[in-house]
């Protein structure tokens, strides 16, 4: 699938065995995907993201940032974040993602990656504390990237 297609049909389901992802396509001109991608590279609260495998402290490549409605609690690979307050480019984009998928978001995860050899591992995202059967939404500024599900 081509996700740089015009014409996507964003009510099938791409995942119908065992989940249910919906794509919605391109939501932001190119010249806005830089303006945000550059004012979010200088404003977020980047930190290298940590994890504890096999008792030992890893610290990734990658960093991350924690934001939300309030100070939700996220807790992976036996570290925890507490998130921080929203910045009025992150509610921009967040009200882009609500008003496309009709759902609302209270938190969001930020991964800055700075090359292709940079990547999560398998996962799954089941944080119910923060909103029972919430949705996850999926928002990505830069270099094209593969997304994949399993």
């Amino acid at each position: 699938m081509n996700l740089f297609e015009d014409d996507i049909d964003m009510r099938v389901n791409l995942l119908p065995y065992d989940g249910t992802v919906y794509y919605y396509g391109k939501q932001l001109s190119v010249n806005e995907a830089k303006h945000y991608y550059e004012v979010l590279f200088e404003k977020i609260q980047w930190k290298q993201d940590e994890a504890f495998v096999m008792g030992k402290r890893i610290l990734t490549k990658r960093k991350v940032a924690w934001y939300g409605d309030k100070a939700y609690l996220y807790t992976y690979s036996n570290t925890t974040k507490v998130a921080l307050p929203w910045i009025s480019e992150l509610l921009e984009l967040k009200k882009i993602v609500e008003d496309k998928t009709g759902e609302s978001y209270n938190a969001c995860l930020l991964n800055l990656y700075h090359n292709g050899e940079e990547a999560m591992a398998w996962h799954s995202d089941a944080e119910t504390d923060l909103k029972p059967n919430a949705a996850i939404s999926s928002l990505s500024l830069g270099a094209q990237r593969q997304f994949s599900f399993k």
